[in-house]
């Protein structure tokens, strides 16, 4: 059974941060970092400490409560993309996936759509192995962009949104309609539990034998299933995290030690 390619979205908002991630992820054998080009632009602060509750009179554990980070927009001006970008080309050693996701898409680039055109411009410029290009981008200037990475950056087409998966059939026909816009299809839906991950389980399992590359997921409860089980759906890419923590499991995501262990527990490998 073949192995999907595992790419690590890194952590962090600092070129520092994301170099310091792109190194644990190489250790852990990934094939592929992201760096969310969108994160430079924002300074995470720390959530405030949980106050420790004596433990419950049942006896029962308690999961730790999972507070979320706060992003702090900042100015375009305020990041050296050149330099961040000779950066990360001289200190990950694995093929990597640049991305600028805009806030319309969960992302958190603040700035105007010009800049981050320009931006991912920038990015296929500098030779990347692989650029992320969201399939909402004006048609005129998406084809400027695949037209630039022609022969040397290979695409993945994206849309995430924020609503539950259509039905299988829905989510099977909006990938057929992206097969031109990229090398890998990407698709990501916010999911809610048993039902959300059945229907991404259910279009990774309809799509299995067809031609298309694809990667989908989602961000919610339910949205690991279809990366658990990516080489039994034949999934091409599958996205995973350093970050560790039971919080994980509620966002979809996965850590990727924890993926590569659930694989050989299964025997997918």
């Amino acid at each position: 059974m073949r192995r999907p390619t595992i790419c690590v979205t890194l952590s962090g908002c600092s070129v520092e941060e994301m170099l310091a991630d792109a190194a644990r992820a190489t250790a852990v054998g990934a094939d592929l970092c992201e760096v969310r080009l969108d994160k430079l632009w924002v300074v995470e602060k720390p959530p405030e400490p949980v106050k420790v509750e004596d433990p419950p009179k049942d006896g029962r554990r308690r999961r730790p409560v999972y507070n979320p980070p706060e992003f702090t927009p900042q100015s375009f001006d305020s990041v050296d993309l050149a330099a961040a970008l000779d950066a990360f080309k001289g200190g990950i050693d694995l093929p990597v996936v640049l991305t600028c996701r805009p806030e319309r898409q969960g992302g958190y680039f603040s700035g105007t759509e010009e800049q981050r055109i320009g931006v991912l411009r920038t990015a296929i410029e500098s030779g990347v192995s692989w650029v992320d290009l969201e399939i909402d981008i004006k048609a005129a200037t998406r084809k400027e962009l695949m037209s630039l990475a022609e022969g040397k950056t290979q695409v993945i087409a994206s849309t995430h949104s924020a609503n539950e998966p259509p039905n299988a059939s829905e989510i099977i026909s909006d990938i057929e309609g992206m097969e031109a816009s990229g090398e890998i299809i990407k698709v990501c839906y916010n999911t809610s539990g048993r039902n959300s991950g059945l229907k991404l389980f259910e279009a990774a399992w309809n799509l299995k034998d067809s031609q298309l590359k694809t990667s989908i997921m989602g961000m919610g409860a339910g949205g690991d299933w279809t990366r658990i089980h990516g080489p039994l759906l034949h999934q091409d890419l599958v996205y995973s995290t350093m970050e560790s923590g039971s919080h994980l499991s509620s966002q979809g995501r996965i850590n990727a030690s924890d993926l590569l262990i659930a694989w050989e527990m299964l025997q997918y490998d």
